[in-house]
Parts: C-alpha cells; structure tokens; sequence
C-alpha cells in the first residue's frame, strides 16, 4: 500500500513538472515570436566627380611598316590636338598597337572558296580618366575635329564615377537604420505596445542608378556609369522584440 502511494507520489510530481516545462517553452516560444521586422530606406543624389573615356583610330596598308608609320602620325596628333583642349599629357594613355592581317574572300566557278590577303588593319586605343568632368565630356561630344584632322577615329560614351562613395555609403546606411526604427517604433505604438531590444540587423545590397529611371535593381547591386547624376539607395531590415 505504501508503495502504490509513494508511486502516485512520484507519479503526480512528475506530471506537475511537466506542465511546468511545458508551460515555460509555450512561454518562451511566445515571447520569442512576439517581435516585429522592418525594412528602412537610406538614399542620396549627387554628381560624379570622376570620368573616363576612349576612343580608338586605325590605318590599313599592304605593307606593315607604312600602316605603323601613319598610326604613329595619327597618335602624334591625337595627342598634340589632346593637349590643344587642355588635357595634361599625362592623362592621356594610349595602348599597345593591335595587328590584324585582313582578308577577303571569293567563289570560284566549282564553288570552292579562296582568301586573298587584304592588307593589314593596326588599331590602338586612347584612355583618359579625370576629375574636370565638364573638359572630357566637351572632348568627347566634339570628336568630329578628331576626324576632320584626317584620322579614322571612333569614340566610345564617357563612364562616370564617384570617388566619395564610402562616405554617401555610411550616410545611407545611418538614414536607413532610422527610417526602419522610426517604422518600428510607430507599429509598436499603434498596436500598444512598445520595442525592446534589437535582435538582428540585416544590410541590403547598395544600388546606383540614373535619377527618375526605370533601371532594375540588381540581387548583386546595381552600379550605373552612363549618367553623371546618380541615385544610390540601400535598405537595413530590423528586428526587434516587442514589449
């Protein structure tokens, strides 16, 4: 008899503190999903500061020499004209000449083909990188006085950049934290309740596009250099417990 009693005993301790752990997971489990997530937004318009542009000229000749000869006259007065507009002779960077044996081809009667050499084509390219935007972009709009000097001159479009960019960063990242606990705060306000500790903070990607565009954000972040005018934007997700 006594052993059934002390085996009740036993029995109702044990189920007494079951509902107790069961009791305090349920507890914990509610209070670990008591909390609220939000997104806020950081971003910043400016100008670059920096440009880049190319362009690339070429001559074509059946001796090898002669083409050379008159792509280093063309370089010659790529870079004097270069100089005439301004630009320091150090800036202006051409590259190593590219070779390219040129053919051309025909059918005969039996329909067999035949190459015939054509001459060859040289070709280099000219780079400049800098910070007097306003003076490339003149240069590279008039290139027309490049081909009128006699030369075979294509131009690519300028690239633009922003050598300030680590600090707009660190001011977006600053304006988004605050616009997502300032969302924060006003869900937990209107629901009565209010924030308590951050539990974790999640950093978007940053994204740069042209002002009042359609471009598509990218999951690797987006990084225009078409437009001089700039939008960059980044988002900071917070997750807080609420009280």
């Amino acid at each position: 008899m006594n052993k059934n009693i002390i085996a009740i005993a036993i029995a109702s301790l044990g189920f007494v503190i079951g509902l107790a752990l069961l009791g305090n997971a349920i507890k914990n489990r509610n209070k670990s999903e008591n909390t609220i997530s939000v997104t806020g937004l950081g971003s910043k318009k400016f100008t670059s500061d920096l440009i880049t542009w190319s362009g690339n000229f070429s001559r074509n000749s059946f001796e090898l020499k002669s083409a050379y000869d008159q792509l280093a006259n063309d370089r010659k007065v790529i870079e004097n004209y270069m100089i005439s507009k301004g630009i320091p002779k150090n800036e202006i960077v051409f590259s190593a000449v590219d070779i390219q044996k040129q053919y051309s081809y025909t059918n005969d009667g039996n329909g067999n083909s035949h190459q015939t050499f054509a001459g060859y084509q040289l070709s280099q390219k000219v780079s400049l990188e800098s910070k007097d935007v306003s003076k490339i972009e003149n240069l590279s709009r008039n290139i027309t006085e490049i081909i009128n000097l006699g030369i075979e001159f294509t131009s690519s479009p300028p690239n633009y950049f922003y050598t300030k960019l680590a600090d707009v960063k660190q001011q977006m990242i600053a304006d988004a934290t605050k616009d997502a606990k300032a969302r924060a705060e006003k869900i937990a306000e209107n629901a009565g309740s209010s924030l308590g500790n951050l539990k974790k903070a999640t950093m978007g990607v940053i994204q740069i596009t042209a002002p009042n565009s359609n471009e598509d954000y990218s999951y690797g972040g987006t990084f225009n250099t078409e437009s001089k005018e700039k939008e960059a934007s980044i988002t900071i997700k917070l997750e807080y417990q609420v009280n």
